[in-house]
């Protein structure tokens, strides 16, 4: 992949690292840690065994064993996010089990309290989030840069695929954020050929992402991903399995709601939308609802990264204001590429979601029944309206170009 690279200034990285983003990584956590000490090893342990011990009918048992410890000795961010993954995990094997037929309302006080005193901490839902299961749940496996996850979940190889590829789509997008603060410099200085060359390596990136995306029909099985692994990322909001929420034995006294994992909780794409002007709430009012609130499930550098966007200059408003016609075709140059983005994401959610649910039902039911499960994500919301809102309001946003 060949840009025609835009260095940003050593300032604009000090700043960009202020908010925990990477130089090559963006907003993944770079080179994460894959070892606690003790007394943290017990819950790394039984993470690394979940699907074996899953298969056993053995999970529950093992984690109710587990020894109540304190968080205080999890100082530095690394180990944190680690930690946060490590009991993610867990507690949606302890809730699921073996595919959800036995769900747990329950979760023991010796995981929840150091779940919830961590969450608090990291500013993050006890739950398992994108920012655990995608941006901390990688390491090299060799030196030629190949990839593996630190943890699984039953169903094979699928959750590696799945975990890797969006992370492949992560980080291709995320290289066009090291041009964002000088892209925002030449909005200030009015300087036309710096910002036509950062909106063509934005571009460049997200067109990229899209191609990294197409992996996962190579390495996702959607029959696996819709009945195993989808199961062990759905969340306790708006789930008709636990209608109430989870209970967190120790920590509260009545059941919380919180949203599974989700692409929603992805920064990079919030990220652009800030970026480029487009404003999800002049689409469906409820689609801006949901993506404001998965900002709570994002890391508190990266929400504080995204609101210093919001009010940095308005790109959009520049290009417009300039009535030039080469700016504004490459300033739509990025608004199309995230557009297709969404429009690629809608092939996937039918693929690996809506036609394996209906494909159950037929199996399942001998009376036709409308059945709305197939258009629920793991977030919790009816994923094919917003994606179509989203994709719908992304197009709007495209100048017209005399």
């Amino acid at each position: 992949m060949s840009h025609n690279r835009i260095l940003p200034t050593k300032n604009s990285w000090k700043n960009l690292k202020e908010y925990h983003i990477d130089e090559k990584v963006g907003f993944v956590l770079p080179t994460p840690q894959e070892e606690l000490p003790y007394p943290y090893d017990q819950w790394i342990s039984i993470a690394k065994n979940l699907p074996e011990l899953i298969d056993k009918n053995e999970l529950r048992k093992e984690v109710e064993k587990l020894k109540m410890v304190s968080i205080d000795d999890l100082k530095d961010h690394k180990s944190q996010r680690l930690a946060h993954l490590v009991l993610g995990y867990i507690t949606m094997a302890y809730v699921w089990n073996q595919g959800g037929e036995d769900v747990c309302e329950v979760l023991p006080k010796n995981i929840a309290v150091p779940y919830c005193e961590l969450s608090k901490k990291l500013d993050l839902p006890p739950i398992l989030v994108y920012a655990d299961c995608v941006l901390a749940n990688w390491k090299k496996k060799d030196p030629n840069g190949n990839m593996d996850i630190l943890f699984s979940f039953p169903g094979g190889d699928c959750g590696k695929g799945f975990f890797l590829v969006s992370l492949l789509v992560e980080i291709a997008a995320a290289s066009a954020i090291k041009v964002i603060p000088d892209l925002l410099n030449a909005v200030k200085c009015e300087d036309h050929n710096t910002l036509q060359r950062a909106l063509r390596y934005i571009a460049s990136c997200l067109k990229q992402a899209k191609e990294e995306f197409k992996q996962i029909h190579e390495y996702v099985d959607p029959n696996t991903f819709f009945n195993v692994l989808r199961i062990y990322l759905s969340g306790w909001k708006g789930n008709p399995l636990l209608p109430e929420g989870l209970k967190y034995e120790g920590v509260w006294e009545t059941p919380k709601k919180f949203a599974g994992g989700s692409a929603a909780q992805s920064s990079v794409f919030q990220c652009f939308d800030v970026l480029l002007g487009i404003q999800q709430s002049s689409g469906e009012e409820s689609s801006f609802k949901f993506l404001q609130e998965m900002r709570e499930y994002m890391p508190l550098a990266h929400r504080k990264f995204l609101q210093s966007l919001e009010s940095a200059p308005s790109v959009r408003e520049f290009v417009i204001s300039k009535g030039d016609a080469k700016l504004r075709a490459d300033y739509n140059e990025c608004v199309k590429a995230m557009a297709d983005l969404r429009k690629y994401h809608l092939k996937i959610v039918a693929k690996y979601i809506v036609i394996p649910s209906k494909n159950k039902h037929k199996t399942n039911s001998t009376s036709e029944e409308t059945s709305e499960p197939e258009n629920k994500g793991t977030g919790g919301t009816s994923v094919m309206t917003f994606l179509k809102s989203v994709r719908n309001t992304t197009e709007k946003f495209l100048l017209n170009v005399d």
